[in-house]
């Protein structure tokens, strides 16, 4: 049976799209911003171009945008940008309290603060978090307990060298820490990750709190590395958590493009799906399905080339369809029968097919013009 956490409205006020997390809600993506901005990124052409990438992330199923704010400057840089656009925007604060005060008077949907390095505890601590909270329960804004590995406290590191606590039980205990400050202050709306390296960590540090918490959980495994590696390592420790029903919101935290942690969490949320049988989706993971070969030597017909060309495109459609991208015959209109719509290498032509019958070969040069041609016709 799924947990059931407590749900929590990330914006929702001004121009900024609302959006649910927890309460029985499928699980939404988001990802992390990779460049550091300056004002005029967000001028004239650089503006909107930055707008029109951050609008092709949500068309690809991306429902928060999270932004690094190292400093006060970065606050009101990303508080501009959060009037500019309607995807909830998340700022992600580290050693200065004073930084959350200040994003908190921009319309960020979100905040997140990482509790190892903020000082929040003793007496001075207590008053910047009490003056973090106030404020951020004045203007209705959750805040995400950011709990990870490598900036735990000194006492949790030092046992966890004296082999006294796992580190997924330190996770554990400084996520339940925090959750306790906020109790003591009456604020609710929070939410919680603990973030590590390691996929046994991962998985056993939200499966504890899982069960003694109702917080919402935001999951993924941090540092997983570039492409093919981080891929498999975040897959590796998702399904295992979301087949068990524990995970509100995911990030699949690559050393690559924004664009693929989307598409990656998509896929993993649609394999969680296809495993547990469910037809009716999840945010972001409903909508065309890819499947291609691996190329070889029989394939007459770019492949990889033409997948890269329009995958961010197909994924921002919202049809539910199969489309079959095939280098040859064999691979073509044979095993990609079940597909919707479909296109495959045939000697020196191309062919365009629909269920397995071919209804349009042309020269390799016009496949892209054909291809669009008959998605259109498709739908007509």
């Amino acid at each position: 049976m799924s947990r059931i956490s407590r749900q929590v409205t990330i914006g929702g006020f001004d121009h900024v799209q609302a959006v649910n997390i927890g309460g029985g809600l499928p699980p939404f993506i988001q990802t992390m911003w990779k460049d550091r901005l300056s004002f005029s990124d967000l001028e004239g052409k650089a503006g909107q171009d930055l707008i029109e990438r951050i609008n092709t992330l949500k068309n690809l199923g991306c429902g928060l945008l999270r932004f690094a704010v190292p400093d006060l400057d970065s606050a009101a840089l990303i508080g501009s940008l959060a009037l500019m656009v309607s995807m909830p925007i998340v700022a992600d604060i580290n050693y200065d309290f004073k930084i959350a005060l200040r994003c908190l008077d921009f319309p960020i949907a979100k905040i997140r603060i990482n509790p190892g390095n903020l000082a929040l505890h003793g007496n001075d601590g207590k008053k910047k978090l009490e003056a973090i909270l106030s404020k951020a329960a004045s203007a209705s804004r959750p805040i995400r307990i950011g709990v990870n590995a490598g900036s735990l406290s000194s006492d949790l590191q030092r046992r966890i060298e004296e082999k006294s606590l796992e580190s997924a039980e330190a996770l554990v205990l400084a996520a339940e820490r925090e959750i306790a400050f906020f109790n003591e202050f009456g604020f609710n709306d929070l939410l919680v990750s603990m973030k590590a390296s390691s996929i046994a960590d991962t998985i056993k540090a939200n499966r504890l709190l899982a069960g003694k918490s109702d917080v919402p959980l935001h999951i993924g495994v941090t540092e997983a590395g570039p492409l093919i590696a981080g891929v498999v390592r975040n897959t590796t420790a998702l399904m295992v958590l979301l087949g068990e029903g524990i995970g509100d919101t995911i990030r699949v935290s690559l050393s690559d493009s924004m664009e693929n942690e989307v598409i990656a969490g998509r896929e993993i949320l649609r394999a969680v799906n296809e495993m547990a049988g469910n037809a009716e989706g999840t945010h972001g993971a409903m909508g065309v399905t890819i499947v291609s070969c691996p190329r070889c030597g029989r394939s007459s017909f770019d492949t990889h080339g033409f997948t890269g060309r329009w995958q961010n495109r197909l994924y921002a459609m919202y049809e539910n369809i199969t489309v079959a991208i095939m280098g040859c015959t064999v691979n073509g209109p044979g095993e990609a029968r079940h597909a919707d719509i479909g296109i495959t290498g045939a000697g020196d032509k191309v062919l365009i097919f629909r269920h397995g019958e071919v209804v349009r070969t042309i020269n390799a040069a016009d496949a892209d013009t054909a291809f669009e041609e008959e998605l259109k016709n498709f739908y007509h």
